[in-house]
């Protein structure tokens, strides 16, 4: 790896933070970009308040970038599901396209020689095929403002880098769970720890996940490669389990009993449409597979199972909510 410090944008964001506190944990230099600094609190060491990147001045970014070994964009405006926002195409490109634009042209200027981009397997789609998971050279089928703004970003920043020494790595993502996990997970995790009724039994389907610290490993790895790795890699834990599965070894890691009756699809399909919950329910019950082999074959095994990760995150969710 070339000399110089890592920058981290969206390092207090979820993965952001693991990926910063495992750079600390190895002694890597890093700038940690963030937003603002903690309002009453004393900057952390490491930690550059940019703000809005898509709107800080040229010269603001290219004091980011100056001297850096690689750069890993985690910043970004992430999925919200049944966005209630006027026009929500709008906040994603601002947050995903345009502030992608600017930190690759930065990196450009500064001659950067890796820049690594989360986007998001979504971009290929919302569900699999039974058996045929999505890989990176699949055509693509964004179905919400987040996944299109997320392959228009991954456009930008091929272009922007075309014809430079700047080597793009685009890390296409399933769900990503762990510690200090949000959203649908959280939901979920929730869910089960109170023991509720997840009438799941019936579904079928296989999703793969993405724990936290095996992204943290591949992103390290890619980091530091030796060769050039540009274009787009899929990632994923490498165990695809059904909603049911999921939920009993959830159930089991945080030592309650999992309560999944089946129900057949068509009720379910009903009772989420009334209660204007379809988007979720197509979530919960569609396949969503992943060929993360390229990039393990490239990086080496990752370092955790999917049991290891909702160990991990389970154990987390124990220390801080009442079960």
């Amino acid at each position: 790896m070339a000399p110089g410090p890592i920058v981290v944008t969206g390092a207090d964001g979820f993965v952001g933070s693991a990926l910063v506190a495992q750079l600390v944990a190895t002694g890597r230099p890093f700038i940690a970009a963030v937003r603002r600094h903690p309002a009453g609190a004393a900057a952390k060491p490491r930690h550059s308040a940019v703000g809005d990147l898509a709107a800080a001045s040229d010269a603001a970014l290219d004091a980011l970038v100056a001297s850096a070994a690689a750069i890993v964009h985690l910043a970004g405006r992430a999925h919200v599901l049944n966005d209630a926002a006027p026009d929500p195409d709008a906040l994603y490109r601002a947050a995903n396209v345009v502030a992608t634009e600017r930190l690759a042209a930065a990196a450009v200027r500064a001659g950067v020689p890796r820049f690594i981009f989360a986007s998001t397997v979504k971009v290929h789609g919302e569900a699999t095929a039974p058996g045929r998971p999505f890989r990176a050279d699949d055509p693509f089928a964004p179905h919400d403002a987040y996944a299109r703004s997320k392959l228009e970003a991954e456009r930008a920043l091929a272009a922007i880098a075309a014809g430079t020494s700047l080597d793009t790595i685009v890390l296409r993502l399933p769900l990503v769970y762990g510690p200090r996990v949000k959203g649908n997970f959280a939901t979920l995790l929730d869910a089960v720890a109170r023991e509720a009724l997840l009438p799941f039994g019936g579904v079928a389907n296989r999703r793969d996940f993405l724990y936290v610290g095996n992204l943290v490993h591949a992103i390290g790895a890619l980091v530091d490669a030796p060769e050039t790795l540009g274009g787009a890699w899929l990632l994923a834990d490498g165990e695809a389990v059904a909603t049911p599965e999921l939920v009993r070894r959830l159930a089991a890691a945080l030592g309650v009993a999992p309560r999944v009756p089946k129900v057949p699809l068509s009720l379910l399909t009903l009772a989420a449409a009334a209660t204007g919950r379809g988007a979720l329910l197509r979530r919960t019950v569609s396949s969503l597979e992943v060929d993360a082999s390229p990039l393990v074959q490239r990086v080496g095994p990752l370092p955790f199972t999917l049991d290891q990760g909702l160990a991990a995150t389970s154990a987390w969710w124990r220390l801080h909510h009442a079960i």
